[in-house]
């Protein structure tokens, strides 16, 4: 699923079914506590890139959501001075204030799809790894960053079945190369409703809203309710009203297309049981809407699929101009697996038997993205990485990552030694290793010498394919004279600290250039997955909890 125009690409929902209902019975796991040090094998120092190294590329990683920020800006860091407000009139047509919330990429719109899915994975990773995003005092630019997209978010759901998906219009946002700042043309909102519904849309919005619940629990009880009520809204609004939202708004089929709405209700469903211990929602998961979870074909970790296993490293061919892909689709076994691993008494029959399957269908998916596995995948680039496709192909490799390192602390906290791969033996800190070699590849440790995180080390793309990164912060150019700024041969004159571009071609290589969408447009949702990993790099211990 998942379109990329001018450089939109697909991603990271895979993992979260599995992390969220990850705890099934709050008596055996709301208390408890697993503290672990990792492993002794487990390095601290790899290859010239050191836990202190992750650090600082978390704290540069972290600032780009502050580059994205619409709205008025209250907090932004010193470093992106260049960035003022913009936005401030979004949804005033529908007499809503829609003027917070993050543009996705390198243009000016506010997609809620993958802006959702960013929410989702950026929760996800605070309740993973928000004590060592602490150590380092990120933790609250983290939760500062999940709030400016959730107080969006409730904003934009007025009413029960009724939910804005989009603020402006991405075929005029396209003629145009303006800062966001200076923006003066038309900006429409769209919506889902009774009428027109999006499925995908409001059940991805409400597993953002469940999972940020959780987030804000316990500093602030009164947001995490209200979250929860939305959450609780939108998913019963997408199940009674199903149909997919690029079948109601057509103009998003060219930049982040839907290829299926189950998965998102799969996803929503396991967020919200771990967000409410209500039974019914771990019902939906495993009996209900378990004919979503299309089990033992497990594929890559997108925004567009969330079944972490459904579909392993199948791929295909771009099939339009703007690279519709569907390499994502089907990923979210992860979460659900952590329920079957820590284990509980109170789940039974049905229950059990699915997450057993659903267990199995994740371990399949991190067999595939060992190296050494026999079921290894063949998707990797001579460098290393995890590669599937040419738009935005780092999106696999974070999120592949993300979820090997996360299934890893399981196995360390649940006590599970070994993962069983057609027979071989793996151990935890495998899984580990995977991943900071993928992390280490986006750092530098690849064969351009370069790293794929603006801002971070010597050398870095200049050239990033980025409206107000590109435009000085005096010019007097518009909408349409403004491209001289994507053509011009000069680097950036603003720097869009904590970007991950789209990242290299299949032969390890990197052409810097604005015009060169496939690899050098950032999103959101490649950070939010590039904090998750790095925060779960920087320490080599952890504690595994309930997140209640």
């Amino acid at each position: 699923m998942g379109t990329k125009s001018e450089g939109w690409s697909g991603w990271v929902l895979v993992l979260v079914i599995g992390v969220v209902v990850i705890i099934a019975s709050y008596n055996t796991l709301a208390t408890t506590i697993f503290h672990f040090h990792f492993f002794q094998n487990s390095p601290n120092h790899r290859d010239g890139i050191n836990v202190d190294q992750y650090a600082n590329a978390l704290a540069i990683a972290m600032q780009f959501f502050d580059v994205q920020k619409s709205g008025k800006l209250v907090k932004n860091r010193m470093m992106i001075s260049w960035r003022g407000d913009s936005g401030l009139e979004d949804g005033r047509e529908e007499n809503l204030d829609m003027s917070k919330g993050l543009y996705d990429a390198g243009d000016l719109i506010k997609f809620g799809f993958p802006m959702a899915f960013t929410a989702t994975i950026l929760s996800w990773a605070i309740l993973e790894y928000g004590d060592h995003m602490k150590k380092v005092n990120e933790l609250e630019n983290a939760k500062d960053s999940l709030k400016w997209i959730t107080d969006y978010l409730i904003n934009a759901h007025p009413s029960p079945n009724l939910l804005y998906v989009q603020v402006g219009d991405p075929d005029l946002d396209h003629k145009c190369w303006e800062r966001p700042e200076q923006m003066t043309e038309r900006r429409p909102v769209m919506q889902v409703n009774t009428s027109h519904p999006g499925t995908d849309v409001a059940a991805e919005t409400a597993a953002a809203m469940a999972s940020a619940s959780l987030v804000f629990r316990s500093t602030n009880s009164k947001y995490s309710r209200l979250l929860l009520k939305h959450s609780r809204q939108l998913f019963t609004f997408a199940d009674s009203y199903r149909g997919s939202y690029s079948m109601s708004i057509p103009q998003v089929e060219k930049f982040y297309n839907s290829s299926g709405y189950g998965d998102e209700l799969l996803w929503a469903a396991a967020w919200l049981y771990h967000a409410t211990l209500d039974h019914s929602y771990l019902k939906y998961v495993t009996v209900e809407g378990n004919f979503f979870a299309d089990w033992g074909t497990p594929t890559w970790f997108c925004w567009d699929n969330k079944l972490a296993g459904t579909q392993v490293f199948s791929s295909s061919k771009l099939s339009s101009l703007f690279g519709v892909s569907t390499v994502c689709k089907y990923d979210d076994q992860v979460l659900l697996s952590r329920v079957n691993l820590f284990g509980s008494k109170d789940i039974e029959g049905e229950e059990n038997i699915a997450l057993q399957l659903y267990r199995k269908t994740g371990e399949a998916v991190i067999c595939g993205l060992l190296p050494n596995s026999s079921s290894s995948t063949s998707h990797r680039t001579q460098g290393g990485l995890i590669w599937v496709d040419q738009w935005n192909p780092l999106q696999y490799s974070i999120a592949s990552a993300f979820l090997a390192l996360i299934y890893s602390d399981y196995m360390v906290a649940s006590n599970t030694r070994n993962l069983y791969c057609q027979g071989e033996l793996y151990e935890a800190v495998d899984l580990r290793n995977f991943a900071i070699i993928q992390a280490d590849y986006v750092l530098g440790k690849n064969p351009m010498k370069m790293s794929y995180l603006v801002g971070y080390g010597s050398k870095y793309p200049e050239y990033v394919h980025h409206r107000g990164a590109s435009i000085p912060t005096d010019a007097k150019t518009g909408c349409s004279d403004g491209f001289k700024w994507l053509n011009s041969t000069k680097p950036n004159p603003n720097v869009a600290l904590g970007a991950v571009v789209g990242g290299p071609f299949l032969n390890d290589t990197y052409i810097d250039s604005r015009n060169n969408t496939q690899q050098a447009e950032p999103t959101t949702y490649n950070t939010a997955a590039f904090v998750g990993l790095l925060s779960g790099l920087i320490s080599t211990s952890s504690h595994l909890r309930s997140f209640l």
